[in-house]
């Protein structure tokens, strides 16, 4: 295999600090998101480094400006005293000829050294005055800086005599480097020669020095003391927030079912209250939890028992019953309708009796699958031909369509046909007379069932309870099945223990659609449905309008998924 080239090494070179990079990126997001400490300490320190900074960058700039004001009138100063000096000098001699005037000048230049302690002196002879072979040649002690005595500086001397004038320059150093200074200019007048440009430079190595010993030692104060405000608020909010984080810790313990957890109570302060309060809360909450609990276990329990008990008299009423209906054709009519409704109204309440006995099993936690291979389509088919009686006296057609379906799935069978059987019997109840459509469709994670009608339908507020124990949509609604009001929710029940879902989409006047979804598999997982909801045909013409997203949320789709265990919109 060849070796990659220099440019892809150093694109992958790029690449992988590019990965790091965004690593560390999303570890610190994720502290930043997941820890008040860490946000405490990360605002403090930088709140408090810019307040540093600011306060060391004006230090510096104070300072700087201090020793530069103190040096420059140092500097007048001297360059006063050194330029009256020289022109004492000047003014004594009686210089008259070349050679005098410049020995006189030489002992003025020795004058203006000793008296401004500088060895930077230049003198250069004011333009525009009439020539003298008596005037000496300008000279300069600057060397290569020279240049640094400004036109704009000589301009100024050369034109207010008796006026002293200064700039800041850069120096040059016997080592090639650069140094601050100062550059005062002013004007003597020569015996016989004329006024001549007297400059004199001033070093301020010494103040820059000072300078940066300043602010290298600001520097350092200023990381120390980020340094340690950095610590001391992380000790202090570590205090603040480890009761917190504690109380924190325990709320989802209590939240997640463990009632006997509580706060330690340390102290008398803030902390300590909130402990004592939360561990308050907490145990009136167990207090509450625990009569709520004893209250439905009672009722559990009752409701089994008097379930259990009414078998007996039940059984003993429908002998009676049953032998009383089969002689009631030698009855008076009105006898022999009077058996006809026990007999009725006898099988209703066995209906009864047995769901509520399926109910309290579901409130208990006593119910268990038989789960084992079963195929929905047959299923099906045979809820369908049970019921074709009664879809036939209600003028409905009944039609099954299984696009998929056909491969076996692990569920109780016994449990499934009877939520196929509630489905299919609301559906012709409620379908005034209009086809009634039960599909079965699969996927490679689910199987479902969907029982569409096109009749009443339900408003949103029906479709919040429709999965309620003994409530109804329409009360006064004959029915020609017998209901007891606890179909929809034991099949609810029969659904999730199923780890299935159970949902219904329905508007007013455009039916209803109700779809089981099951897994494949007694413990496996649902993807995605199979059947659509709302129904495909929800926007076919001559049916019903398409809706659109908002739209289905006012028409009402609701049902629950497992491991919510509960209805949701």
């Amino acid at each position: 295999m060849a070796e990659p080239t220099g440019f892809a090494r150093t694109w992958r070179s790029r690449w992988q600090d590019w990965r790091d990079w965004r690593s560390w990126r999303a570890r610190l997001l994720r502290k930043w998101r997941s820890s008040l400490q860490f946000r405490t300490v990360t605002i403090t320190v930088v709140l408090s480094g810019i307040a540093i900074v600011m306060v060391g960058v004006y230090v510096s700039v104070s300072v700087g400006n201090d020793l530069f004001q103190s040096r420059l009138g140092q500097v007048e100063l001297d360059s006063n005293r050194a330029t009256s000096a020289a022109q004492g000098i000047l003014d004594s001699s009686d210089a008259a000829d070349r050679v005098q005037v410049q020995s006189l000048l030489a002992s003025a230049r020795s004058a203006i050294s000793a008296a401004s302690s500088s060895r930077l002196v230049a003198v250069f002879r004011v333009p525009g005055q009439d020539p003298s072979t008596a005037a000496p040649q300008d000279f300069s002690t600057f060397g290569d800086s020279t240049e640094v005595i400004s036109p704009e500086l000589r301009t100024a001397v050369q034109g207010a005599p008796g006026t002293q004038f200064w700039q800041s320059v850069a120096l040059s150093t016997d080592d090639d480097g650069q140094v601050a200074g100062i550059v005062v200019g002013s004007q003597i007048t020569v015996p016989v020669a004329g006024r001549y440009e007297l400059y004199i430079g001033y070093n301020l190595g010494e103040a820059e020095t000072t300078l940066q010993f300043v602010q290298r030692t600001l520097g350092v104060a200023g990381l120390l003391l980020i340094v340690l405000i950095g610590a001391v608020t992380w000790i202090v909010v570590r205090f603040v927030v480890t009761p917190i984080r504690v109380a924190a810790e325990t709320s989802q313990r209590l939240a997640s079912g463990d009632l006997g957890v509580r706060l330690p109570v340390k102290g008398d302060d803030v902390i300590t209250t909130l402990a004592r309060s939360f561990n308050g809360m907490a145990d009136s909450l167990q207090s509450q939890i625990k009569e709520l609990a004893d209250l439905s276990e009672v009722q559990q329990r009752f409701v089994s028992d008097v379930s259990h008990e009414l078998r007996t008299p039940l059984t003993t009423i429908r002998l009676a019953g049953d032998m009383l209906y089969d002689q009631r054709s030698g009855f008076p009519p009105a006898t022999g309708r009077t058996a006809e409704l026990l007999h009725a109204q006898v099988e209703r309440f066995e209906l009864l009796l047995a769901d509520l006995l399926e109910i309290s099993k579901y409130d208990a936690g006593s119910v268990e699958l038989e789960a084992e291979p079963t195929n929905l389509v047959h299923l099906a088919a045979d809820a369908v031909e049970g019921l074709r009686s009664l879809a036939e006296s209600k003028g409905t057609r009944l039609n099954l369509v299984a696009p998929g379906g056909h491969l076996d799935a692990e569920v109780d069978p016994r449990r499934i046909r009877r939520i196929m059987h509630n489905l299919i019997g609301n559906a012709i109840e409620h379908g005034e007379g209009k086809p009634v459509i039960v599909s079965v469709d699969s996927n490679e994670t689910a199987v479902a069932l969907s029982v569409r009608d096109y009749g009443l339908g339900m408003s949103q507020v029906d479709v919040n309870h429709v999965f309620d124990r003994f409530w109804r949509a329409d009360p006064s609604r004959k029915r020609t099945i017998g209901g007891t009001g606890l179909g929809l929710s034991i099949s609810l029940e029969d659904a999730t223990v199923h780890r299935g879902w159970l949902q219904v989409w329905s508007s007013p006047g455009k039916g209803s659609c109700f779809r089981l979804t099951l897994p494949r598999t007694a413990r496996g997982e649902i993807a995605s449905s199979p059947s659509p909801l709302p129904p495909e045909d929800a926007g076919s013409d001559g049916t019903l309008p398409r809706l659109t997203v908002g739209e289905v949320g006012r028409a009402g789709i609701k049902g629950a998924q497992h491991g919510e265990g509960a209805v949701h919109d």
